[in-house]
């Protein structure tokens, strides 16, 4: 049962970090935009049965939660407490998971490959970490000709400097090793 070490604002106002001590996942992200996408997930689930709460996002040591803008912060930080505490620590990693991964790269040809594996390196080094740092992360939806797909996670999914000037920096940084690249937020 992970036990929170400390709650954390992000650039999104409707959304909190919440940091643990014992991870949730090894390596492995979950973002869930609606209690339908998280009804085989019994920690995302036990949180959509808040009332306010529209995004749960965890990966490792910490979980964050965005709500609709209509509750009090303190009433729900002390709401979704009590499941973040129930859930059960980390396993190893799911072979459906790793599969879902897997089948993005098994559908491009090798060169494209090759370039996807570049701008997940650059994308790791310098934007990952700053995302996760404010409760979000992006994950790639597929890469089709110089159109990147893009989906933002947690935090960043509804915060309006993603939308706009953070992709566009993402956009521009990818730019330095992928020219022509195209970046489009889903």
């Amino acid at each position: 049962m992970p036990k929170i070490a400390e709650i954390e604002g992000t650039p999104n106002p409707n959304a909190l970090k919440f940091v643990l001590r014992e991870p949730l996942t090894w390596g492995i992200s979950r973002s869930f935009d609606s209690a339908e996408q998280a009804k085989d997930d019994p920690l995302a689930s036990a949180l959509f049965d808040i009332d306010h709460v529209t995004n749960v996002f965890y990966v490792d040591r910490w979980i964050t939660i965005t709500q609709d803008g209509e509750a009090d912060w303190q009433d729900l930080a002390r709401a979704v407490a009590d499941p973040i505490r129930a859930a059960p620590g980390a396993t190893s990693q799911t072979a459906a998971t790793i599969a879902a991964a897997d089948e993005l790269l098994a559908n491009l040809s090798p060169e494209d490959q090759q370039r996807l594996e570049r701008i997940n390196i650059l994308l790791d080094e310098e934007v990952r970490p700053f995302l996760q740092n404010d409760g979000g992360d992006l994950h790639i939806v597929g890469l089709e000709g110089n159109t990147l797909r893009i989906h933002y996670q947690g935090a960043c999914g509804t915060c309006p400097s993603s939308i706009s000037g953070t992709l566009r920096g993402i956009e521009n940084l990818l730019k330095t090793i992928e020219p022509n690249i195209e970046l489009i937020s889903e």
